[in-house]
């Protein structure tokens, strides 16, 4: 293989891999506000929980 097409070979892999590193970012920021919907709902969820268990007794010190 002559060294100008494996070079000409690297330069369309490098391409591609960065164009498919831009596709994957720009899936994951569309992705954040789920998962901050995610997070807010698994807080919720918490405090609700907190809130309807029995209160336990505080230990004197």
């Amino acid at each position: 293989m002559h060294p100008e097409t494996h070079l000409a070979v690297h330069r369309l892999r490098a391409a591609d891999l960065r164009a498919e590193a831009d596709a994957h970012r720009l899936a994951a920021q569309a992705k954040q506000p789920y998962a901050i919907r995610t997070r807010l709902g698994w807080t919720l969820v918490e405090v609700g929980l907190r809130l309807a268990s029995p209160r336990r007794p505080a230990f004197a010190h």
